[in-house]
């Protein structure tokens, strides 16, 4: 395969650039929801600790 990028796009300011990335996030939490699909023991023990963490505030106390 002989393939050629070349550069004819303009690039994009830093506003469009998050814009863009916060919408790819959202489509691959919606679609790689942890609860639609059979995660590994262990992997199932590490998103449940990093939940945890995520309720927790930097100074360690928790959040309600």
């Amino acid at each position: 395969m002989n393939s050629r990028i070349t550069e004819t796009s303009e690039p994009i300011d830093r506003k469009t650039s998050r814009s863009i990335c916060d919408a790819v996030g959202e489509r691959l939490q919606q679609n790689l929801r942890p609860e639609s699909s059979r995660l590994s023991s262990h992997l199932q023990h590490l998103m449940d600790e990093l939940s945890k963490r995520d309720s927790e505030d930097p100074r360690g106390s928790r959040t309600n």
